[in-house]
């Protein structure tokens, strides 16, 4: 079966992850590709990180014990792993190996007035290597830190006004240095300038969830309500498919996304446990 019109049509390769016998990964909540095209999927069961090849097969697991509930990955340009850790109140960053490099906040501590962090959802970098964090499930705050990982500034409350949100569940910085920000519950992405400056914002969109852009400067959007949308820099949809439902071309809460130097996407979601799927493009 194919999914996407356009340049953007994938197929859906059945069982691509191979599970060693009595593994189980329950909720895949964060999917990142490496440049090696290695997967990272990081989930709520015994093994958080666990790492397949392009096939399917595990390479490794790691995590256990550190990892407290999986929620998102970022790759950045170097490999390095950004996990976005929801009920650890913390974001780490990890090499490839597993190796703890940085932790951003003090784990187990949410913040209580605003600050980072209580619930964090997703992490993406400026071309300055300045962090931004959305932090969605009580705060209802974007955070900006330093490379050096100074908490430089915030912004946003709770509401539906501009620069206000509802869970803001997803972020990523473009060329442009547009910080994007998918405020889920509204429905919508909304864009600010690297100082937390409202731009504008698209509406239309089924409670997005995650961004992943490619080097052509493409950005696929999961929709926790449909799939994925694939959007050009100003907005104009590309290609979009999926739908609610667990039958075939439907998915179960898309949560997380991310593709590989193929042109293929990875997606996970949290609607059905050990759920990912490799979307070939055609």
């Amino acid at each position: 079966m194919q999914l996407g019109s356009g340049d953007y049509v994938y197929e859906i390769e059945e069982g691509w992850a191979k599970l060693p016998d009595g593994w189980d990964m329950k909720v895949v909540a964060g999917i990142g590709v490496d440049s090696k095209d290695r997967v990272y999927a990081f989930n709520r069961g015994d093994h958080p990180m666990i790492v397949f090849d392009s096939e399917g097969k595990v390479i490794t697991s790691w995590g256990e014990g550190t990892l407290n509930f999986a929620h998102a990955v970022y790759v950045d340009a170097s490999d390095n792993l950004w996990l976005t850790d929801r009920y650890g109140q913390v974001v780490w960053r990890f090499d490839t190996e597993g190796s703890l490099l940085q932790t951003l906040s003090t784990v187990s501590e949410p913040a209580a007035d605003g600050g980072p962090f209580h619930d964090p959802t997703q992490i993406a970098f400026a071309p300055n290597g300045d962090m931004y964090v959305s932090d969605g499930y009580v705060n209802s705050r974007t955070h900006r830190f330093s490379a050096a990982g100074e908490h430089l500034h915030s912004w946003g409350e709770f509401g539906e006004a501009p620069g206000q949100f509802n869970l803001p569940h997803g972020v990523w910085v473009d060329p442009l240095e547009r910080v994007w920000v998918a405020d889920r519950e509204n429905s919508r992405i909304q864009f600010f300038n690297l100082d937390g400056l409202f731009l504008y914002e698209w509406t239309g969109y089924a409670r997005p969830s995650d961004f992943y852009m490619d080097s052509d400067d493409v950005m696929y959007v999961a929709e926790i309500d449909a799939g994925v949308a694939v959007v050009d820099m100003d907005g104009k949809i590309l290609s979009r498919f999926g739908e609610a439902g667990d039958g075939p071309g439907q998915f179960v809460s898309p949560h997380g996304i991310w593709g590989d130097s193929r042109g293929n996407l990875y997606l996970c979601e949290v609607g059905r446990e050990n759920s990912i799927h490799k979307l070939r493009r055609v």
